[in-house]
């Protein structure tokens, strides 16, 4: 295997004529000013590159705050109350974030500008409640006739179910069954548990420890919420309403849940004691390297819960950690308390390198400047070699034979590195000049073999592991947080792509040959792919677009024209792009939304990989930029554009507005640089604006 460092050879350039209607679109950005544009762009790269300088840690590493909705904040109360803590005064502080985040008509959604959602509604509402508030207030009998309007607590999904029934407010019996018996069933048998996807997995084996347990704290009637229901909470939700027929797999595990519910009845046998002693040694034996079971929030409240049941002292150590790391994702702000679904530490580091990298190429520092951004990303290197996998995990099941390698996502998580994480840190190891040290050249091979060997069968890659792809799964009752399967997806497997670019793989190789075909058969009619793991078609578009280049597919392809065409199509008339969360529920909204930094530099990202650095689409994008950088560098973005499971939770990284446009505006700095005399102009290329006042 040949191991080499990426060089920025020229993009082909094309122009807007290759785009019918495209110049139209974008004719009134004209130059405003008379100041030398490339001056202003230069600056604009160094302002970002030292505001990105400024949040590294000493020892090297990045890390954003990663926000999601308010379930965090009311789950965290939910479990407070379950343990009898809801006086502690992090339960007001965490109380006071949420009523902040209240829709003015009285639900709460789940990303900023959507409608109210159900079960994010009924979890704030409770969490209010049992930190004090009255249901008498006008805010929670707002909130009361929003939640009753959208169907009222029985409608809420199966997760929220089981925090109602711990405090007493919904029965087990209405709950769907979660047997602990999962965790015996071999391989081979069809809804094994490692059939599904690794998050759920995580969820599901502390899950049903609860289930077979099924805890209760009884609370008074002032504290439930008896009021948000439209029909009494032990009103059977079976059988499920028909649409055409009644002979559907819904129906079938619905009656499955049903027998096993029977089944229950009878006590626990000897089957079930050993599936709840093999529950609790599979979540013990993945506690080790760990910042929380999976890392992650869901499994991290459910870790604490289990122990309760087990009856785990709260002295014991395995309690103090399984709060010490569910503590260690709050932050506190003034009088209010958020809390993070995970960190972020090994993808902000992997991506502040890359767009580091980027500027320095771009804008040529001083030589004292020089040396302070070369000591920085060796720290940043360093500090992600010592996060490599060296153990084998649950993806290792699939893959016997494969060596351990990759990184994952948080500061601890070994036995779930991922694909995503992994390729790219492969390419911030080979763009900082890494992948060829002594001690990055092992690693780099290492998760290359990694990632090479979790490509699916499809010749996609998912995140976690391979082949989790089996529909039916999707059917279960407690299936309804639309994240039970791991399969392909675009923006991964186009990530791949861009990581083995980097490693020297080109079209000739046949992992190559079959990932270009999954991507051919995913892509939308109107010419973009979808993001599983960032909002939505911009992010898979982009991140095709790029690996593509990156392996030396031919760019004026059909496949990638229509890419081009699409992204050029919902560029809005700033210049900028924006594309909400909405557009999971309906590929209508594809590309339509709020215009963000993030977003708008994907879709820059995505046409400088496809050769259109001289389009005015390209200009007007990097022009808005320029005009909406902060003083100190960096860009504000308020919607979410972080996905977590579509339709279900979405996410915002503090760190994306930093990043993403100081690569895109570095990338293109390098484009026009090289094609302007002496890298410097005293215009502005045609069609470009600028404002000085953006400085």
């Amino acid at each position: 295997m040949t191991l080499f460092l990426p060089v920025w050879k020229g993009f082909r350039v094309t122009t807007s004529a290759s785009v019918p209607g495209l110049a139209r679109d974008l004719s009134s950005h004209e130059p405003r000013h008379g100041q030398p544009w490339l001056a202003h762009l230069r600056q604009a790269v160094q302002q970002a590159r030292q505001h990105l300088l400024g949040l590294q840690k000493e020892d090297g590493h990045w890390v954003g705050e990663l926000e999601g909705d308010t379930i965090l904040e009311s789950e965290y109360i939910l479990l407070m109350a379950f343990l009898g803590r809801e006086r502690d005064p992090r339960v007001a502080k965490a109380a006071r974030y949420i009523l902040r985040q209240q829709l003015p008509e009285g639900g709460w959604n789940n990303y900023p500008g959507g409608p109210a959602e159900l079960s994010v509604s009924v979890k704030a509402y409770f969490a209010l409640k049992l930190a004090g508030h009255s249901a008498d207030q006008p805010y929670m009998r707002r909130a009361c006739e929003v939640i009753r309007s959208l169907g009222g607590a029985s409608r809420c999904n199966s997760f929220t179910k089981f925090y109602l029934a711990l405090l007493g407010q919904f029965p087990y019996a209405n709950c769907p069954a979660v047997p602990p018996e999962m965790i015996l069933l071999p391989r081979w048998f069809y809804f094994n548990i490692y059939a599904m996807s690794s998050w759920s997995r995580t969820i599901l084996v502390p899950l049903s420890i609860v289930y077979a347990h099924k805890p209760v704290r009884r609370l008074p009637p002032e504290s439930g919420i008896a009021e948000l229901f439209l029909e009494p909470p032990t009103t059977p939700l079976w059988p499920h309403p028909p649409t055409r027929r009644w002979l559907t797999w819904t129906n079938f595990f619905l009656v499955l849940d049903q027998l096993l519910k029977q089944i229950d009845r009878l006590g626990p046998g000897p089957i079930r004691r050993l599936a709840l002693r093999r529950a609790e040694a599979w979540m013990r034996e993945r506690f080790a390297d760990s910042d929380g079971l999976g890392a992650i929030f869901p499994p991290m409240i459910y870790t604490v819960i289990v122990l309760r049941c087990l009856g785990y002292s709260e002295r014991s150590p395995e309690w103090r950690w399984a709060l010490q790391q569910l503590e260690a994702l709050g932050i506190e702000d003034g009088e209010t308390l958020r809390l993070q679904p995970c960190l972020s530490p090994v993808w902000d580091t992997a991506l502040s390198t890359i767009g580091l990298v980027d500027s320095l190429h771009a804008v040529r520092p001083s030589p004292d400047d020089k040396q302070v951004i070369r000591a920085a990303l060796d720290r940043s290197a360093r500090w992600l070699l010592g996060r490599e996998v060296h153990r084998r995990g649950d993806w290792s099941l699939a893959n016997p034979h494969l060596e351990p390698g990759g990184w994952f996502f948080e500061y601890r998580n070994a036995f779930y590195p991922d694909t995503d994480d992994t390729a790219m840190v492969l390419m911030a190891l080979a763009k900082a000049g890494h992948a060829v040290t002594p001690d990055g050249r092992p690693a780099a091979e290492r998760g290359l073999r990694w990632l090479l060997g979790m490509q699916n069968s499809d010749g996609g890659w998912a995140a976690f592991d391979r082949d989790i792809n089996r529909q039916l799964l999707t059917k279960v009752p407690f299936a309804d947080h639309n994240a039970m399967l791991d399969p392909s997806c675009p923006d991964i497997t186009g990530r791949a792509l861009e990581a083995l670019g980097h490693y020297g793989y080109r079209l000739s190789n046949p992992q190559v040959q079959r990932a270009i075909a999954f991507l051919r058969r995913t892509q939308t009619s109107a010419g973009g792919w979808s993001g599983r793991w960032g909002v939505n078609y911009l992010y898979g578009t982009w991140q095709v677009l790029a690996g593509l280049r990156a392996i030396g597919f031919d760019m004026a392809d059909p496949l990638v024209r229509r890419a081009v065409g699409w992204l050029c199509k919902v560029q809005q008339p700033s210049g900028a792009w924006g594309e909400s969360c909405r557009s999971y529920d309906d590929p209508r909204w594809a590309g339509q939304g709020e215009p963000t930094a993030s977003q708008t530099a994907w879709a820059l990202l995505g046409l400088l990989a496809a050769g259109e650095a001289g389009s005015d689409a390209v200009r007007a994008g990097i022009n808005w930029l320029l005009d909406h950088q902060r003083p100190d560098g960096s860009w504000h973005e308020g919607p979410f554009t972080g996905t977590g499971f579509p339709r279900v939770f979405y996410l915002k990284y503090h760190m994306y507005p930093v990043y993403f446009p100081l690569m895109a505006l570095a990338r293109y700095l390098l484009e026009v640089g090289r094609r302007s005399p002496a890298g410097t102009a005293a215009n502005p290329p045609p069609g470009c604006a600028w404002s000085a006042s953006s400085s």
